[in-house]
Formats: C-alpha cells, sequence, structure tokens
C-alpha cells in the first residue's frame, strides 16, 4: 500500500509539473516567434550625371577621407529612392526608375539602349540644361567639371522633341509658371517636332517641362538644370520644387 502511495503521489507531481511547466512555455514566446515588421524596399534610381549630387566636388584627399557627403539633392533622394550611379546607359537592365541631370554626351549605344529601356516601361526624369550656370572648382575643359552644355539631341529628336536657347534672356534666377513652380536660371525651352517614333508628347504652357508617353514607359524633359546644379546653396524654394517634379515624373514610385 504504501509503495501504490508513493507511485501516485509521483504521477501526480510529473503532471503538474508538466502542466506548469507548459503554462510558463505558453506565456513566453522564443525569439523565433516574434512578429519582425517588415519595411517595404525603396525602389532604385540610377542615376547618370555630371553634376556634384552623389558626391561634392573636391580633391582626391577630401574623397577619400570621407567627408565629402554629397549635396541637399542626394539627401532629398535618399528619403524617396536608393540612388545607384550608373556609368553607362547599357546597364538599365534591372532599373525602372532614372534619373539624367545634365549628362555627359552619350554614345551612339547608349542612345538606343535608352530608348529601348523607356519603350520597355522604363520612366525618365530629364534635366538638360543649354547653358549651366553652376560654378566650378574645375576649370572649362577638365573632364571632372560639370557638363556645360546639354548634348541631348539625337534621343530628344528620337521623341519628336528639340531643346532651343535664347541668349538675350535676363540671367537671373526666375520661377517658371505652371504647377511645377521651378527655379530657373538661363533656361532653354522645348519644341514638338512632330517627327517623333511612336511616341506622344505634351508640353508645358511655358515649353520648360515636356512630359511624353514613349512605348510602354514615360519621360519628363526639363530645359534647365538649375534646380539641382549648386549643391550647396539651393533657392528657398528648390526642395518643394524638387519634391514636385519626382511626383509629376515618378508618380508613387517616389512618395
Amino acid at each position: 500500500m504504501r509503495n501504490r502511495s508513493i507511485n501516485r503521489l509521483a504521477i501526480r507531481g510529473a503532471g503538474m509539473g508538466a502542466a506548469l511547466l507548459a503554462l510558463a512555455l505558453g506565456g513566453c514566446k522564443g525569439p523565433d516567434t516574434q512578429t519582425v515588421p517588415t519595411e517595404t524596399a525603396q525602389p532604385q534610381l540610377g542615376l547618370l550625371t555630371t553634376l556634384p549630387i552623389l558626391w561634392a566636388e573636391g580633391d582626391v584627399g577630401t574623397l577619400l577621407s570621407g567627408e565629402n557627403t554629397g549635396s541637399w539633392v542626394k539627401e532629398q533622394l535618399d528619403a524617396r529612392f536608393q540612388p545607384v550611379p550608373i556609368d553607362r546607359l547599357t546597364q538599365l537592365d534591372d532599373q525602372r526608375y532614372l534619373l539624367m541631370a545634365q549628362p555627359r554626351a552619350l554614345a551612339g549605344d547608349e542612345n538606343v539602349a535608352l530608348d529601348d529601356w523607356v519603350r520597355g516601361g522604363g520612366h525618365l526624369l530629364l534635366l538638360a540644361d543649354p547653358m549651366l550656370t553652376a560654378h566650378s572648382d574645375y576649370g572649362l575643359g577638365d573632364a571632372r567639371a560639370p557638363q556645360p552644355v546639354a548634348l541631348v539631341s539625337p534621343i530628344l529628336a528620337r521623341w519628336g522633341l528639340e531643346l532651343v536657347f535664347d541668349p538675350a534672356q535676363s540671367p537671373d534666377e526666375r520661377v517658371s509658371a505652371g504647377p511645377l513652380a521651378l527655379p530657373t536660371r538661363m533656361a532653354g525651352s522645348l519644341r514638338l517636332t512632330g517627327k517623333g517614333h511612336e511616341s506622344r508628347c505634351e508640353l508645358s504652357e511655358n515649353a520648360l517641362v515636356a512630359q511624353c508617353e514613349v512605348g510602354e514607359g514615360r519621360v519628363t524633359v526639363v530645359a534647365d538644370a538649375a534646380l539641382v546644379e549648386d549643391a550647396d546653396h539651393p533657392s528657398e524654394s528648390a526642395s518643394d520644387a524638387l519634391d514636385r517634379l519626382l511626383d509629376a515624373a515618378f508618380g508613387s514610385a517616389s512618395g
């Protein structure tokens, strides 16, 4: 009898211990059961530019020191995208969005690649300044200096556009009319040639901006780069204007 009592007590104790253990485990979740909030990855934005946007102008020592942090434009792009520098436009296979701000002259195969990329569904914002007014630490002709004159006529012609410039205009900064209200300086204007290849473009009232449907893609062209040319001292309205322009060019992807 004594042995049976001991066995019953042992079984009862084991059952109670298991119940307590289950209760304790039920109140504690291991690290692998915790819900981790997921963050939506920002879309990549290809960037081809001769302006000091990703890296400010400086000598090699400044670049290597890590003190060269880029411009206010980069900070604003970082808030919406993952900017990815593009060396050649033949590298656009994985990009959906592209910003070209006063780019260097394009090679023939790059013009073809860019046109194909847009027609396949790419979204492009092109800032093409016919007379750049930005100050540079590098002299005219130095490969490190920004492109002084936009050389994008072949690709614009493909889309039925022509960039024109009036040298007699005032050199003072102005704000363009219309909903974008972009700060400009010695800006150009855009003209419809009627000779675009399977493209349809509309001009803003002052012909500063063209928005085009090209195949499955979309192109926004601005005939000035004053908005982003000054890395250190933007105009008072520049930040808001850049937001409006990114919204117009890329829609909800840049929100």
